[in-house]
């Protein structure tokens, strides 16, 4: 891992005499918006310089499909791929599509397992459950602007029948240690899972990670994978900055994510994914 400064940004540029095209994976919070959900005006011109150059861009975030597309409209993205819900959902973006969009993987799984080990190690947290239109399920009244909708009220019982394309668990009475504590304790299997910067936990389908989504939009679409960019700052963005040919870490960012990553750039207050996307161009 190196840490990149404006003068290596700028040698990089340097080097780069034949522009090439390249697959740009982009994490949202903490990335292109801080945990305000403010993007800043050179984040956002640098995305759209990028985006009009003609690499292929696209949005990996843990949010779900309506809670990224206003961040997609936000850089200029109407044709391409995205991926959601940490590669629970891939998008094919297009303006000739209904609404622009059409979902065209969904992976699925049943959270019953996992949620009653959580329920019995944490039994004040609160859950909440994407189901595979779109709508969330949710106990005790918890909300989110991750889910892009107004999650329904329902019984724990209820999310134990459901199917499940993103789980979430959030706990107010645990610190982020204890809480990290508790899930390894639990062990969860058949899923896979990533603990947030709070005592948050975002669970997917086994085998599902923005990287295993990404890595088959390459393929598709025949991108060398030298010719791959990831800029991210979480947990859950670990195996997407490890895939790419270029992973750099925002620097904010968890010291295993930073040592997941080849660079680490600026913190998301500093606009740390301009001065990546920059040296792209």
């Amino acid at each position: 891992m190196t840490t990149m400064t404006e003068s290596s940004a700028a040698g990089i540029e340097d080097q780069r005499e034949t522009p090439q095209k390249l697959m740009i994976a982009l994490d949202v919070d903490g990335t292109l918006v801080d945990h305000d959900g403010h993007m800043s005006a050179p984040v956002r011109e640098a995305a759209q310089a990028v985006v009009a150059a003609g690499h292929e861009v696209m949005i990996a975030t843990g949010r779900s499909l309506n809670a990224t597309l206003p961040v997609i409209e936000q850089i200029g993205i109407d044709r391409g791929y995205a991926v959601c819900c940490n590669g629970g959902v891939t998008l094919r973006l297009h303006p000739e599509l209904t609404d622009g969009y059409e979902i065209i993987h969904k992976a699925t799984f049943d959270p019953g397992p996992a949620l009653r080990a959580l329920r019995k190690r944490l039994p004040s947290a609160k859950y909440a459950l994407e189901v595979e239109d779109g709508n969330f399920l949710s106990t005790e009244r918890f909300q989110d602007a991750s889910f892009g909708v107004e999650a329904i009220g329902t019984d724990f019982q209820t999310m134990l029948e459901a199917t499940a394309v993103r789980v979430v668990v959030f706990s107010a009475e645990n610190t982020p240690e204890e809480f990290n504590e508790a899930i390894q304790h639990i062990g969860l299997a058949g899923v896979t899972y990533s603990v947030g910067w709070t005592a948050w936990l975002d669970i997917a389908a086994a085998g599902v990670t923005k990287a295993s989504a990404l890595e088959k939009l390459r393929s598709s679409l025949g991108v060398d994978a030298s010719c791959t960019v990831a800029i991210g700052d979480g947990r859950n963005d670990i195996e997407m900055l490890t895939w790419a040919g270029r992973g750099v870490a925002m620097g904010q960012a968890p010291e295993e994510v930073a040592a997941a990553a080849d660079e680490v750039t600026k913190s998301v207050y500093d606009d740390g994914a301009a001065h990546v996307l920059r040296s792209l161009l």
